[in-house]
């Protein structure tokens, strides 16, 4: 990471009485930074943009060659900037504040909370206070990703999806800087996020025909319903307590339309345009649904079709410890949640040989790439049969 300054003086350094000095190079404009005693502290580049002349510090010889040329052709194309001495810190506070997205969706409140949350508890704690914006760099990010997956210095091992998200706010700041013309390109551009080989035992475990049978068998009444759409449709749990009356469709083909999720205690429509879909029911619980319409005290359209006390969606949170743990805990799965249901989903209908397409558009899956890299490890047979390519 280079840390960079300008000024108006190369022949001496800036400090409190200090004896630090400037030495040339081989490199017209490139000096050596030493201390009161002749110890190398660093480098800077010296250049001039009009009428004024500039220095920046960099931490070596090549990186402070790179600086110079790259200021120089950028002065000669009229494209030198101004550097701001925003810090980077500041800029990501101010830019997720009034930040509208790049989609024609737009931006979500929930989405913002989030970036200011990931913000706080990975950008702050890690960046300096006063590296400025124009100082941040791909090593400088690169450095960030390393911390992230040191588990000593989290206190825990942080996933994948967890790092990767970490990143995500940084990328849309610095895309945004570059488009405001605060910076001259975009490091975070540059940023790989290399997959780590995941421990064994963490691969996607589903329910056996007999733990999923035990677990409705057992339900309560009043959720047991619930639980098997989970089952039969693949849904998330935050878009099935999210239905209402209108989304179950018994006419002409029973089945279930997905239009909105309660996301952190909010009802939304989908993030992408895939998870907006349709998924078909079987008879069986086309017919249990119809009942559960029909004896419902609240038959107005836009009634939740699982409601809370209130009439309002129930909470996940509240409805995990209290009925889905003790759930599993009898049918022999303590390890289950409500996304062990989806999971289970997308196994039977592999084995089934479902068409990738058909099942990646049941689930809301933007691609079925994504739902054959999520699921690979269900597929039936580790080897392709034989084919006989020519008829005895």
């Amino acid at each position: 990471m280079s840390v960079s300054q300008d000024t108006t003086a190369p022949a001496a350094e800036q400090g409190c009485g200090d004896k630090r000095r400037l030495v040339k190079t081989k490199t017209p404009g490139v000096f050596k930074r030493v201390d009161g005693k002749g110890r190398t502290i660093g480098y800077a580049c010296v250049y001039r943009s009009g009428a004024r002349q500039r220095k920046r510090h960099a931490r070596t010889y090549e990186e402070a060659k790179r600086i110079k040329r790259e200021s120089e052709t950028d002065r000669d194309r009229g494209e030198l900037q101004e550097r701001s001495a925003i810090t980077f810190r500041r800029y990501l506070d101010e830019w997720v504040e009034r930040y509208r997205g790049q989609g024609r969706r737009g931006f979500r409140e929930t989405t913002r909370e989030e970036y200011r949350r990931l913000i706080g508890a990975y950008a702050h704690r890690y960046f300096p206070a006063r590296l400025k914006l124009v100082d941040v760099s791909t090593y400088t990010l690169a450095r960030f990703v390393d911390w992230l997956a040191d588990e000593e210095a989290q206190g825990k091992a942080l996933g994948d999806r967890t790092i990767a998200n970490a990143t995500i706010p940084l990328r849309a700041a610095l895309a945004t800087a570059k488009r405001e013309g605060l910076v001259s390109h975009n490091p975070a551009q540059g940023l790989a996020l290399p997959p780590r080989q995941q421990p064994e035992g963490e691969e996607i475990k589903v329910f056996t025909p007999e733990q999923l049978a035990a677990v409705i068998g057992l339900a309560p009444e009043r959720h047991r319903l619930l639980l098997e759409l989970l089952a039969a449709t693949g849904l998330r749990i935050s878009e099935a307590i999210a239905l209402q009356r209108l989304h179950v469709q018994l006419e002409g083909g029973p089945e279930v339309c997905i239009r909105r999720a309660l996301v952190r205690g909010r009802i939304e429509p989908p993030k992408t345009k895939h998870g907006r879909r349709e998924v078909r029911l079987p008879d069986s619980l086309a017919a249990k649904l119809g009942a559960h319409l029909a004896a419902q005290s609240n038959q107005d359209s836009t009634a939740i079709l699982f409601p809370n006390e209130s009439g309002g969606p129930l909470d996940p949170s509240n409805l995990r410890p209290r009925v889905l743990k003790p759930l599993v805990k009898q049918a022999g799965a303590p390890w289950a949640g409500f996304h062990t249901f989806r999971h289970t989903f997308a196994s039977l209908h592999l084995r089934r040989g479902t068409n990738l397409l058909q099942l990646s558009r049941a689930l809301g899956h933007h691609s079925p790439a994504f739902t054959l890299t999520r699921y690979t490890h269900l597929l039936p047979g580790d080897e392709a049969p034989a084919l006989e390519v020519i008829d005895p």
